[in-house]
């Protein structure tokens, strides 16, 4: 059994993946087995053969992961045991010292991948049109059963018990004061650690309002009715990978580990806004913001050499059973007291209107609209996104951590 200086030990990490499992990657995507075309000229059947043809030419023959590797290994990248999952993270502190700690979370089907972006105009803000007192030291875990973290080996972990792990993380890393941010999977993270509320966290940022997925919104306003609409819509033609995650994510799970192409169209099969986004990019060569082929094929290669497909489909199905039991309950969760911060990104799933999210947090103290990004915001407009994260937390900073 581990002691307790080994089981919170915090240890360097390199990511070194053998050629012989590129190797392998090329032959099953050479030896994959496609469908015949839709019938549709758009998603409504899902991801076109037309994209997953391009994609998968481009991954066998251009693409290439050690520049994924180089771009993952330039940074500090750690291993930390945390309620016996062993966690992955990577950990930039700035070169300000007055810098505030900020955890950040990504989602589903992203990776830390999708915010290594954010990493310079974040931790290096002079650097990147910003002033000195922007400064964050970053911290960008892995959630469990994703990417470099390890696969839990018992029930439990939803969000609640990845938030109070985080709470963890950031004791251990000495930060008594500090902020979180998460968007999808991570957004639902970042407001458990709200509600928690543990000792240093100052404050929190979203650009996904979870809190509407648990039951009907106010929709007077045409604001509010446009974003009912949108909500609706993703519930009736949108939901079938949340569905099948939450429901039976082992059965899908044998074909995200089997073939990498089956793996590469549910993980593209997310929201409308994302995936013509991503299509444009290998069918027209045309990609929207930092959604290139190459950052596309950097997230979706890291689940398929991690082996982390069905592992994270689990973590739906963890957070399903979360919610059943505590509706079963009658019991309301804690509100959260912390001051609250809000994104709206116009090309999200729902553009979530401001009464929707003092609805949901009382504490709002930032709430913004911008004018270009979709869902995986952080990804694809990291600029616009490190500008949101400044100003959402600018009232939060003090001298000193």
């Amino acid at each position: 059994m581990a002691t307790t200086e080994t089981a919170t030990e915090i240890r360097p990490f390199n990511v070194e993946i053998p050629e012989e499992q590129i190797d392998d990657l090329r032959r099953r995507i050479a030896a994959t087995r496609l469908p015949s075309k839709e019938l549709v000229a758009d998603r409504s059947q899902g991801v076109q053969l037309a994209t997953i043809r391009e994609l998968a030419h481009y991954w066998a023959t251009d693409y290439d992961w050690r520049k994924a590797e180089a771009k993952l290994n330039a940074l500090p990248q750690f291993t930390t045991e945390i309620d016996g999952v062993n966690i992955h993270f990577i950990h930039v502190r700035s070169p300000h010292e007055n810098a505030l700690p900020l955890i950040m979370t990504h989602g589903w089907p992203g990776s830390v991948i999708e915010l290594l972006e954010t990493v310079g105009p974040l931790t290096d803000p002079t650097a990147h049109g910003g002033q000195a007192e922007d400064a964050f030291h970053l911290v960008l875990p892995s959630l469990p059963g994703y990417g470099f973290s390890g696969e839990p080996a018992e029930l439990g972990w939803n969000v609640g018990r990845v938030a109070q792990a985080w709470a963890e993380l950031m004791h251990r890393l000495g930060y008594t004061r500090y902020v979180a941010q998460g968007g999808d999977v991570g957004a639902a993270v970042t407001d458990a650690m709200g509600r928690q509320a543990p000792r240093g966290l100052l404050g929190i940022h979203t650009n996904l309002l979870v809190t509407v997925l648990a039951g009907p919104q106010p929709a007077e306003s045409e604001q509010e009715r446009a974003a009912a609409d949108q909500l609706a819509t993703f519930r009736e033609s949108g939901f079938g990978y949340f569905l099948e995650m939450a429901t039976r994510p082992q059965t899908i799970g044998y074909a995200l580990l089997d073939s990498p192409v089956a793996l590469a169209a549910w993980l593209l099969d997310h929201d409308t806004d994302s995936y013509y986004k991503i299509s444009s990019a290998f069918v027209d060569g045309e990609p929207a913001g930092n959604l290139t082929r190459d950052n596309i094929l950097d997230n979706i290669t890291l689940y398929w050499l991690t082996g982390t497909g069905a592992s994270a489909a689990r973590s739906y199905w963890e957070d399903g059973q979360a919610a059943a039991a505590a509706a079963a309950s009658g019991q309301a969760p804690p509100e959260v007291s912390l001051p609250v911060g809000f994104t709206a990104f116009p090309g999200e799933i729902w553009r979530t209107p401001r009464s929707w999210v003092e609805n949901s947090y009382p504490s709002v103290t930032y709430f913004n609209e911008v004018d270009r990004g979709g869902h995986f915001a952080a990804w694809e407009e990291p600029e616009l996104f490190s500008e949101e994260i400044r100003a959402a937390f600018s009232s939060l900073r003090r001298t000193g951590t």
